[in-house]
Order: structure tokens, then C-alpha cells, then sequence
């Protein structure tokens, strides 16, 4: 699959220093060029927040963090670069003159996508020299965690460009969506812009305050859009006779005297005031920076939600995320199963905030998550992977057993240790531990039996040769440990 080798930013604020996470924790190496004093803080930041979202979103394997380098000039930066990446302030004439930088000093073949969110290409793309590859990749804020980039050609973009374009930005789990024509502000600017002009004369006329307009948003269309989008959720709305019903039935809504779309509020100092002191009452509370982690839960929470959707195989930025999690665990490496006489460690853990109960202490699931991840670690490092299923045959969980024994809190450092019981690879008995990594307390132990199935014979069948082979050494290595305490217990059983 195309793929970018090395990136390079210009610019670093909100959006280009989450477009260097996204690209860093996508495994890429990444120039950054921002003259910001402390430029290395902010994206630092930035950074951090991203790590700690993709923590939450996935267990997929993610590859080794790609190196960010700060660099002193835009020379410098896009040295080596085949993906750069504009984001300076929003004025036509600065990002016109760094784009033409960008253009004399990289790779005549690299690509070069501006950050802009309403700037046309044609007018970026004037004074260079090889405009064929320059295009907008305009992204949307969080750039790691929102997976969508509208590609929007100039008069001089080539079409081999944006396809390459929307090709390199898939194996890091976001999608390209390739504009038929360039238009001011694109698609989803104005789209925003509408909704935000219509708000802003809710405001100042009175109708409700800057709380009542979001709880609006966000406990209503807001979560069908987040699914399906506007089209789709009125296909819906027009019943079993679809589309066409539905513009029949609320298409003359359009010609009533609603909306002031077409009338542009005055921003006066007035009205400038009633919205900020509205939104600091609203918001006010939280810092930026906690603001920004409380909406990477809230999006990574969606997206999770949505990748179990329509019967497991996902719908909207869920699917994407199950499609980017497959690439990750194709292209991770393939552990080795080396057969030792001692318990083998399958998994290393943080307790995350999404994990904890009311009392910051990690709720009851996320023990039993713990083994069956460190069950399904077990499983790849023994070859069963995504090929393995994809040909019919899998281990399923058909008991387990968790004894919770101490606290495990937020922030915490986990990992699970596991001794392979006797079996005949049919059947494959684990005991695990999980213990805080600090200082190796036992936190709780499961008792795991899994069967191995063929999914086309829709019965138990003993695993194929390859996994045996690989499963055996591990079983006789395990042999001689003695029986861990607690293994065959049963709920409520006394100690001693």
C-alpha cells in the first residue's frame, strides 16, 4: 500500500501539531518547522494528549513512535520529506509565500498539503514552480483523533496527486475525501459556517444562552451525524418511501421565513461580551488543556461504540477505525513464542480514565479486559492471527474465572503474567496474573479456558499444525510448574 515515508510540518499550532502526533504515532519520521519560542512545549503537549487518546482508542499494535525533530529553517524541515504539510496562520499571503518556499526546497516529487480552511489552492499554488503537486488537505481538530481531510485540487493540481493523496493518508486511519471542484471554505466549513450564523443570531436575539445551544447539538442531530451524516439520517426520516417522501413532505420548510442564514449578525462589542461571559459560565471550569483530553474521551468513546456497530463490522468512523486497526495488526511484527520454564508476560496496561468508577479506582470489566487481551496476545504470539481466523479457525473463550484482589487506580502501570496448564492444544488452559507495575502487587488472577474451533465445520477440532507446533513447546515448558494457588477455584470458595 502507498504509504508516506517521512513528513514534515510547517507550522505547529492547534492543528499542525496534531497533525505531527498523527503522523509520529503512525510510525512516521516528522520534521517540524514553527518559530514559535516555545513551539517545542505546545506540540510536546499536543503530543502527550495524543498518546494518551490512542491509549484509549485501540489496542491494535501501534508501530514504533516515528522521531519529531525541530528544525531552524523550512530548508531544513522538508529535507527528505515526501508528505509536507502546511499550517501557518490563515492569511493568503503569508501561506502563499511559505508554500513557495516549501515548493523551491523539497523533493520535486513530494507533496505538499496546506492546512488552509477556506483558501481556494488556485491562489496558494501561484507562484510555484511544480503546483501539479500541491493540494489542501484540510483536517479537522483533533487532526489524531478525527480521521477525515477534505482533498481539494487547484487549477493546476494533477489528479494523479489527490489520488496519491487520499491512498497515503489511509494507512494512517484517515480518510480522504477528493472534492469534484475547489470552492471557498469547501465542504465542511460551510456547512459549520451555516450552523454557526444561524447560532449567533440565537444568541443575540435572546433564544436561549451558549449551554442551551450545544445540549441542542450534541443530544440530538449532533449523534446522528456523528453515524450517518445529514443525507442519510433524512433518508431515514422519509420512512420506507425514503428520499424523495422526505424532501416532498419538509422541502417547502425551506421557502419559510426561519432562518437568517442570509443575514449576518453584527459582532459588536455587546453581543462579543454575552458570548464570552455565556461560555465561561459553560466552560469556564476547565483548563485548555483539560478541555482537550475530556473531548479525545468523548471521540474515542463514539468511535468505539460505532466499530461494534451493525453486528460487529462497524459503520461510519467506527468502520474506518476497525479497517485502520486490521492494517495495524497486519503490519505489526509477528511475536515469537521462545518456550521457558518461567510465566510468560503477554500484556502491558495503564489503568486510563475511561477505565475508572467514581472513586478513581478501575471498575470490574476492565480486570476480566486485562486477561482476555493478554488471551488474545497469547493467541498471536501461537500464530493465530488475523489471517488464521479470516481462514476459518479460531480459539473461543467458553470459561473464565476472576479473582479481583487488590485496587488497581488511574494513571497506574499494569502487566499480566500467564502459565500454560496441561492440555492437548484443543483445549488451551491459562492462569494469569495481573499485577501493578510499580510494585509487582498482585491485583488479580484468571483462570482462562479457551476451545479451538472450525468456524466452517461449526464444531471443536484440534488446531492446525502450525499453531500446534508453536502451542506444543510452550505447553511441555509449563509442565513442571507447580499448579498456581487458586487455579480450579470456584466463585465464593473459602481460602485455606
Amino acid at each position: 500500500m502507498t504509504k508516506i515515508n517521512k513528513a514534515a510540518c510547517i507550522g505547529g499550532g492547534v492543528i499542525g501539531g496534531a497533525w505531527a502526533a498523527r503522523f509520529v504515532l503512525a510510525g512516521i519520521d516528522t520534521n517540524m518547522f514553527d518559530p514559535h519560542p516555545e513551539a517545542q512545549r505546545i506540540i510536546g503537549e499536543v503530543m502527550a494528549n495524543a498518546e494518551r487518546a490512542y491509549a484509549m482508542l485501540t489496542m491494535a499494535p501501534l508501530p514504533p513512535k516515528g522521531k519529531l525533530t525541530f528544525c531552524k529553517t523550512i530548508e531544513e524541515a522538508v529535507d527528505g520529506a515526501d508528505w509536507i504539510q502546511e499550517s501557518v496562520p490563515e492569511r493568503i499571503e503569508l501561506k502563499r509565500n511559505v508554500i513557495t518556499q516549501i515548493d523551491a526546497a523539497a523533493d520535486p516529487k513530494a507533496l505538499i498539503g496546506s492546512s488552509t480552511s477556506g483558501i481556494m489552492p488556485t491562489e496558494l499554488q501561484r507562484d510555484m514552480k511544480h503546483p501539479e503537486r500541491m493540494f489542501v488537505a484540510h483536517p479537522y481538530n483533533p487532526v489524531y483523533l478525527l480521521p477525515l481531510a477534505e482533498l481539494v485540487g487547484g487549477e493546476k493540481t494533477s489528479k494523479a496527486t489527490l489520488e496519491e493523496a487520499k491512498a497515503k493518508l489511509a494507512p494512517i486511519g484517515m480518510k480522504g475525501v477528493i472534492l469534484k471542484k475547489e470552492i471557498e471554505a469547501f465542504v465542511g466549513d460551510r456547512l459549520l459556517e451555516a450552523v454557526w450564523r444561524e447560532g449567533l443570531w440565537l444568541i443575540k436575539d435572546d433564544i436561549c444562552d451558549t449551554e442551551t445551544l450545544d445540549d441542542v447539538i450534541r443530544y440530538s442531530f449532533g449523534m446522528r451525524w456523528a453515524q450517518m451524516g445529514m443525507f442519510e439520517t433524512y433518508r431515514i426520516a422519509g420512512g420506507e418511501a425514503g428520499m424523495r417522501h422526505f424532501i416532498a413532505q419538509f422541502g417547502p420548510c425551506l421557502s419559510w421565513p426561519w432562518t437568517k442564514l442570509m443575514d449576518v449578525v453584527d459582532l459588536t462589542d455587546e453581543l462579543v461580551d454575552k458570548i464570552a461571559s455565556q461560555s465561561d459560565a459553560q466552560s469556564g471550569a476547565y483548563g485548555f488543556r483539560e478541555l482537550e483530553r475530556i473531548r479525545d474521551e468523548n471521540l474515542v468513546g463514539i468511535m468505539q461504540t460505532l466499530k461494534g456497530s451493525n453486528g460487529g463490522q462497524g459503520w461510519g468512523a467506527g468502520k474506518l477505525l476497525s479497517e485502520f486497526e486490521e492494517h495495524l495488526w497486519k503490519n505489526a511484527p509477528k511475536p515469537e513464542a521462545k518456550a521457558s520454564n518461567e510465566p510468560i508476560k503477554l500484556l502491558d496496561a495503564k489503568v486510563h480514565p475511561s477505565w475508572v468508577d467514581y472513586n478513581g479506582h478501575m471498575t470490574e470489566h476492565r480486570y476480566s479486559q486485562c486477561f482476555a487481551d493478554s488471551a488474545d496476545a497469547l493467541l498471536r504470539l501461537i500464530g493465530v492471527d488475523m489471517d488464521y481466523v479470516a481462514e476459518g479457525h479460531s480459539y473461543y473463550t467458553v470459561e473464565n474465572h476472576v479473582r479481583m484482589l487488590d485496587e488497581a487506580k488511574l494513571g497506574e502501570a499494569l502487566y499480566v503474567k500467564a502459565q500454560i496448564l496441561p492440555g492437548d492444544g484443543k483445549k488451551l488452559h491459562t492462569f494469569m496474573w495481573l499485577y501493578r507495575a510499580s510494585d509487582d502487587m498482585l491485583l488479580a488472577t484468571g483462570e482462562h479456558l479457551m476451545l479451538h474451533v472450525s468456524s466452517k465445520e461449526g464444531k471443536s477440532v484440534p488446531p492446525l499444525a502450525a499453531v500446534l507446533a508453536k502451542l506444543q513447546p510452550l505447553i511441555d515448558a509449563h509442565a513442571g510448574l507447580a499448579l498456581p494457588e487458586g487455579a480450579g477455584r470456584h466463585v465464593g470458595q473459602k481460602k485455606g
